[in-house]
């Protein structure tokens, strides 16, 4: 049964997807094809079930719980970090600033419209942020990937990490991102395929240097030094279950955002595999 994976070209989920990717693993029955793209993309192409797995923003499962399931395994979460919002010079309100945010469905911009409600929050392409904030098309930018290691070698200053505001409202990491089955597979397939996720996980995290090797083919320059923090920043015993206090910062994020008007709707996680 061929299986595509769709996930980001980003150094922590190639680290993720490396065993499957490299053939490391048993797959038994299935072939898996893999499938990079943007998160907004990935996203976006979700809400429409264009892949069988796929990593999606946790902001926008909050759109597509009826054809995904939410794995238990492949979460990114901020560990008292996470997207950044970065300037170049310090702004002491963000109250009618324009803000560059990676993509709507993101959990970045959430994030940013829960942290600052009468910030003017402005999509765009991630890789365009920090030239948006050095042309003045925006004032601010949330920055995610690489550019949460490499904002201050650009020239930005710190605003405000959300991670680490996240962590002082709750007591949680921030959730980010995950991954997803889709619910028409059935059952079996599905459970075949979380478990299949999580070995390549534990095989990535058990054999570091080679899934790094990996992992750096999609560092968009980042040292094999910044490749590997990186990767430890998402890619960790968290990934390959989201525990207890992961799954209920889930919950709280969702909660806070549909309390917010800013889902549609409540919605109950899965966390299938778990």
């Amino acid at each position: 049964m061929r299986i595509t994976v769709a996930h980001s070209p980003d150094s922590d989920d190639a680290f993720m997807f490396a065993a499957l990717a490299l053939g490391r693993i048993d797959a038994g029955p299935y072939e898996f094809v893999h499938v990079l793209e943007d998160i907004e993309t990935l996203n976006r192409k979700a809400r429409d079930g264009v892949y069988e797995v796929t990593a999606f923003s946790i902001h926008a499962f909050a759109h597509l719980a009826g054809r995904y399931a939410l794995l238990n395994q492949g979460a990114s979460m901020g560990e008292g970090y996470g997207p950044r919002i970065v300037a170049l010079a310090d702004l002491p309100d963000l109250a009618g600033q324009r803000v560059a945010t990676p993509g709507e469905w993101t959990s970045a911009h959430l994030a940013l419209r829960l942290f600052a409600p009468r910030a003017v929050p402005v999509p765009m392409d991630f890789d365009r942020i920090f030239f948006a904030v050095r042309s003045g098309e925006v004032e601010a930018g949330v920055v995610i990937h690489e550019g949460q290691l490499t904002f201050a070698a650009e020239g930005f200053r710190l605003l405000a990490d959300l991670g680490v505001w996240w962590r002082g409202e709750t007591g949680l990491p921030l959730p980010l991102g995950g991954n997803g089955v889709r619910r028409d597979l059935g059952e079996r397939v599905m459970a075949d395929l979380a478990r299949l996720l999580r070995e390549s996980i534990a095989w990535g995290l058990s054999n570091r240097e080679e899934a790094l090797d990996h992992a750096l083919r999609y560092g968009r320059g980042l040292t094999r030094e910044q490749a590997d923090r990186f990767v430890s920043m998402y890619v960790n015993e968290r990934t390959l279950d989201y525990g207890e206090d992961g799954r209920r910062a889930v919950r709280e994020f969702l909660d806070r955002a549909f309390r917010a008007g800013l889902v549609p709707h409540p919605v109950e996680p899965d966390f299938l595999g778990a």
